[in-house]
């Protein structure tokens, strides 16, 4: 107990030199950042500001991944110190008498000392978000730290509070990742495996560009990374022709912009027996992200190297248009997703996209149409009807991302008639997959039968709206579609 006792007295000497080191040094760079810094990172506002700008300036899935997982990681650490270990450490804050004036912080902590919020809300901000991003975590590292050396440079905690908030911050983050994995933990979509032509430098690839989709900027970037391509750069109504001649003529198509875009190409590359190149251009890129592309230099890797794999596309028989088959990459719907959709997409130019489809969701309860369905000949009524191509993992209250894209599976997914349809259809979401509730059904399936649509009745299919026929069969295409893939995915920094 002695030799305990003693041990402890030697760390808290230790502790308190080093402290009175610090505080007795001249550090002229810091005296006009560090103090503010300090105040900034004040109820975690320094990194709210840091995540959005990350978020943004990314431009990408993975940014926005490597946002949500430091804000995450600082909300379990900032809970875990404050409410739990410094209620039961009690420790006190260190005397200022050594501490110049100008440092010192014009508004004194009240809280006690052991461990440092501040740190534990640097590190568990840090860390989360380099298990997402390397390059993001490269940046925002040198900004904790210096949050974190800025409480005892103000005087108002000892080294060692700061270390060990600095611990329970990184624990924090890891706790976060052993509940919500990060990308590179989640087992790997591209299965199985199949043989495509290495086209180093594009040589032999065609590649269509949505300008509507934004992608007018990312067509140069993957100009410049394919000198060998040839990349056709069109309006939305041209689409459809130039992906057509472009599968016809290329070894491999190559398609940059969204959802819908890259619904067409894969539709054009399984016509012509073409592989698929896919580049992400639109705003959400669900597919691209789902098979692990990420970005553009990912599908160059992968063209470089001949590297592919082969995946489902969901089918929807009759097509549009008087198609034999229209094919969906990610979700096909009927009920009120695509009246949403439509809503959506008529005050989108007007408002922007997330505004739009917030107001479109008000709009489209608001109105409360049903719709009435034959299920194996059974008459039901419904809110919605969902199909995802390949079972979407549960991340939150929502379905989330696919692991196996060619699974042979249908997720179904059902809301059923009655009142207050946002309150059913939050209720559906919460319940989570493969469940059954009176407002809500998922099961796993390979075909489903629909009859009865009344005229009028529209469906969605990877954004898309069209007009259902009376009858029709979803049912699976089973790897029909080969599109290139790394096998290795890429730990780009951003």
């Amino acid at each position: 107990m002695a030799d305990t006792r003693g041990l402890a007295g030697l760390l808290t000497s230790a502790d308190k030199r080093v402290f009175r080191f610090a505080a007795a040094r001249h550090w002229p760079a810091a005296e006009p950042v560090l103090p503010r810094l300090s105040r900034a990172a004040d109820h975690g506002l320094l990194w709210a500001g840091a995540a959005a700008a990350v978020a943004v300036l990314g431009r990408g899935a993975r940014s926005r991944r490597a946002a949500a997982r430091g804000m995450a990681s600082l909300a379990l650490a900032s809970v875990t110190v404050n409410t739990v270990i410094k209620h039961a450490a009690r420790r006190e804050r260190p005397r200022l008498d050594v501490v110049p004036v100008i440092r010192r912080l014009s508004r004194q902590p009240v809280t006690t000392s052991f461990p440092s919020g501040h740190a534990a809300s640097a590190a568990a901000f840090a860390t989360g978000v380099a298990l997402e991003s390397k390059g993001w975590g490269a940046v925002v590292a040198p900004v904790a730290a210096s949050v974190a050396f800025s409480r005892v440079y103000t005087g108002v905690h000892y080294p060692s509070d700061v270390l060990a908030g600095a611990a329970l911050g990184v624990g924090a983050a890891l706790a976060v990742r052993g509940i919500v994995p990060t990308r590179s933990q989640l087992p790997s979509p591209g299965r199985p495996f199949a043989e495509a032509p290495r086209l180093p430098g594009g040589e032999g690839l065609v590649v269509v560009a949505n300008r509507a989709s934004g992608s007018a900027e990312l067509a140069s970037v993957v100009s410049d990374a394919l000198p060998r391509a040839e990349v056709v750069t069109c309006a939305p109504e041209d689409v459809p022709a130039e992906l057509e001649r472009a599968a016809r003529r290329g070894a491999a198509l190559g398609v940059l912009g969204g959802d819908g875009t890259v619904n067409r190409a894969a539709q054009a590359a399984v016509r012509h027996r073409v592989p698929l190149a896919v580049f992400p251009g639109g705003t959400l890129n669900h597919f691209a992200y789902d098979l692990g592309v990420e970005s553009v230099h990912d599908t160059c890797r992968a063209l470089a190297e001949g590297e592919a794999v082969r995946v489902d596309l969901g089918r929807f028989t009759p097509g549009p248009d008087g198609q034999a088959h229209g094919y969906f990459l990610n979700t096909f719907s009927l009920g009120v997703y695509p009246d949403l959709v439509r809503v959506r997409e008529r005050w989108a130019p007007r408002l922007g996209g997330w505004p739009a489809g917030v107001l479109a969701a008000l709009e489209t309860l608001r109105r409360g149409r049903q719709l009435d369905a034959e299920f194996d000949g059974v008459r039901r009524t419904l809110w919605l009807l969902f199909a995802g191509n390949n079972i979407y993992q549960r991340m939150g209250p929502t379905p989330g991302h696919r692991h196996d894209l060619a699974d042979g599976l249908l997720d179904v997914r059902i809301v059923h008639g009655g009142r207050l349809p946002g309150a059913r259809l939050l209720a559906a979401a919460l319940a989570g997959p493969l469940s059954r509730s009176p407002v809500h059904a998922a099961e796993r399936m390979r075909r489903v039968r629909i009859g009865g649509l009344a005229p009028g009745t529209q469906l969605a299919y990877d954004g898309e709206v069209t007009a259902a026929p009376p009858e029709l069969v979803l049912d699976k295409a089973v790897e029909a579609l080969t599109v290139y893939r790394p096998q290795v995915l890429s730990a780009s920094a951003f």
